[in-house]
């Protein structure tokens, strides 16, 4: 008997139903996410490609205020958020010449701080997808339990243990395990994809704001070009990279 999904649908019990409806609410919701974080992570590395040059172009002119306002015109960029942050609380101290050691050291902590809510902000979602992904199985599982107890049903009913009698019920149970799996491999391969992403971008933003303080250690002093600084900056803010 060949059964289309309409058939299934309408053969399966009310739980079992109840069971679909959350597993298609499960992947509509780890879906949006998807899309969104995909989207805001492209939109954070395609400002950063071009905040760097900009950035690095204000650095080198000493003109410290274009840069912390340029890094506040970047809203999506990670590294632009960070390094905005923290110039902003150090920019009186280069300007006067007075850097120092506790200076320095509030800079650091204003990186630190900034690095901690971009690290938040950009990690805000994946709780859902590894939910999803744990989880979309087991409910899965759940459907295909109530499936099998509705095949004993009919079989009881019946009084035989033909395919008549529990066909309704094991495809009922094999289509509730199908959809779990549908609905949990994707959340997994996307949990995965953009952990690794955002694992890069925050070692990206570290090796960065290192730089900078570096810059403000040294920098001031005339021991640190602001070239070098620039080159370092450039090319760990994936400016010459493509974007994926």
């Amino acid at each position: 008997m060949d059964l289309s999904l309409m058939d299934m649908w309408s053969s399966m019990g009310p739980v079992a139903k109840g069971i679909v409806f959350v597993l298609a609410i499960m992947s509509i919701y780890s879906l949006t996410v998807m899309v969104s974080k995909w989207w805001s992570l492209r939109k954070a590395q395609k400002e950063t490609i071009k905040f760097a040059p900009e950035f690095s172009q204000f650095l080198e002119e000493d003109n410290l205020t274009e840069a912390i306002k340029l890094a506040e015109s970047y809203k999506k960029s990670h590294v632009a958020l960070v390094l905005g942050g923290a110039l902003g609380e150090v920019k009186p101290l280069i300007q006067d010449g007075s850097v120092t050691v506790s200076d320095i050291n509030s800079a650091e902590r204003a990186v630190e701080r900034n690095m901690l809510l971009e690290i938040t902000n950009l990690k805000r979602g994946l709780a859902v997808l590894a939910t999803v992904g744990a989880t979309a199985p087991f409910v899965g599982l759940l459907g295909t339990t109530i499936g099998i107890i509705n095949a004993f049903q009919g079989m009881a009913k019946s009084g035989s243990g033909g395919l008549a009698a529990i066909g309704g019920g094991i495809s009922e149970a094999l289509a509730t395990t199908a959809l779990g799996l549908l609905v949990a491999i994707p959340a997994v391969w996307a949990y995965n994809y953009f952990q690794t992403k955002i694992d890069n971008l925050t070692v990206e933003m570290t090796y960065v704001s290192k730089e900078m303080i570096d810059y403000l250690i040294k920098g001031v002093s005339g021991e640190f070009g602001r070239s070098r600084f620039t080159r370092e900056f450039n090319a760990s803010s994936g400016a010459n990279a493509p974007l994926t």
